[in-house]
């Protein structure tokens, strides 16, 4: 909004010193950043008192994890401060006539209407499983259909769609088309049909997996950081063709707007994080979860690094995979033996440690120096081939 101000007061001949930042995007970057970072902090105090004042606290089921107990009644769907940060700095600083703006804009809002429907049902139906696994997948696969479709024909996407970016490889580029048994122009539809399948199975997979992340303080919102860090600069290198050329992945025009709303959605989380550092004094529940996985989904195929997220998010995938291992494992065994077992103490994978008896504080460290690593392994790979 800023910035088309600044434009509109330039075209009529008006001219105020410092206006002219706004056109350079290591500024907007840094801007949006700090105003959702401020925005996240001055407003937190407010809705958390707000939370408090009607109630709306977690209610912990007994796990026998230590210290579990201690966290009943503490205000949860303190994601809204995330949302409220990143939309507010977003289309302050953001050019609102980016595609990419308009995208990411609306995947917040969507994943937050998700998280945020199935926290009132949990909060106020006390429906302790919220929204069923069901509803939740058909209105993100909805999400991901029109993240996919627009992708794929928006004329204000210039970029080759099919081509994504990978490691190990030439030109670090990869065509789905070579995915497609066919040829022809029956090839081409097929090519697109797996490109949007892709899309949303990303979508899917980075939502849910940020949401079974979320099981300790300052776990999920740590983690999400540092994954936001690492898809601004690659969406910053992408969108610059000297960095781009320099290391040889795909020229993406615009992508820059994306590395801005990346800033703002860093500074949104940090903001957060000093409320959800242990011992937390909010949740932020499935309507912050689910929407930072969203961002961090749609963002990935908007710069065409979604093949990268494996690497990226293995946090994710790794607390996805525990879940998996643990319900397939367990059903099979009942099956077999009439009696269930289990490969982990308990899944997602940070209750297994705890249950080990390492403390919070520990495990959710130990989990951010991971994810600092495969974020830095991450960028080096766009060097490697």
């Amino acid at each position: 909004m800023l910035n088309h101000l600044v434009d509109w007061l330039e075209a009529l001949g008006v001219h105020i010193p410092g206006a002219g930042l706004m056109h350079y995007l290591s500024f907007r970057a840094m801007a949006a950043a700090v105003i959702s970072m401020l925005i996240a902090f001055f407003s937190g105090k407010r809705i958390i008192r707000l939370l408090q004042r009607h109630q709306i606290g977690e209610d912990i089921r007994d796990l026998g994890l230590e210290g579990q107990m201690q966290k009943k009644g503490t205000p949860t769907m303190g994601g809204v401060i995330i949302i409220i940060s990143v939309l507010g700095s977003a289309l302050l600083v953001c050019r609102l006539d980016s595609i990419y703006t308009f995208l990411l804009i609306l995947t917040t809002v969507w994943c937050g209407a998700i998280g945020f429907a199935d926290d009132y049902i949990k909060v106020f139906k006390h429906k302790k499983e919220g929204m069923s696994e069901r509803g939740k997948l058909i209105l993100q696969f909805g999400l991901g259909l029109v993240i996919a479709l627009t992708v794929c024909i928006s004329p204000d996407i210039p970029t080759d769609r099919l081509v994504t970016t990978i490691p190990f490889v030439k030109a670090h580029e990869f065509d789905y088309s070579w995915l497609s048994p066919f040829h022809g122009q029956l090839g081409v539809y097929c090519s697109w049909g797996i490109y949007m399948i892709m899309i949303i199975i990303v979508m899917l997979a980075c939502s849910n997996g940020a949401n079974l992340t979320d099981g300790m303080d300052g776990l999920a919102v740590g983690t999400s950081a540092i994954v936001g860090v690492a898809l601004g600069i690659m969406a910053w290198l992408s969108g610059d063709v000297l960095n781009a050329r320099y290391l040889n992945i795909m020229i993406i025009p615009g992508a820059g707007e994306v590395a801005i709303y990346m800033a703002a959605f860093v500074g949104a989380l940090i903001g957060f994080l000093w409320y959800n550092t242990f011992p937390a004094q909010v949740f932020m529940g499935d309507t912050g979860s689910l929407t930072i996985g969203g961002v961090i989904g749609v963002t990935a195929v908007l710069i065409h690094k979604e093949l990268m997220l494996p690497i990226l998010c293995g946090i994710f995938m790794m607390e996805s995979l525990s879940v998996i291992i643990q319900r397939g494992y367990f059903k099979y065994t009942k099956r077999k033996y009439g009696e269930g077992r289990r490969v982990f103490l308990m899944a997602p994978l940070h209750h297994h440690y705890q249950k080990q008896g390492i403390p919070e504080p520990r495990i959710v460290t130990r989990f951010w120096i991971i994810g600092i690593i495969l974020a830095v392994s991450t960028l080096a790979l766009l060097k490697i081939r």
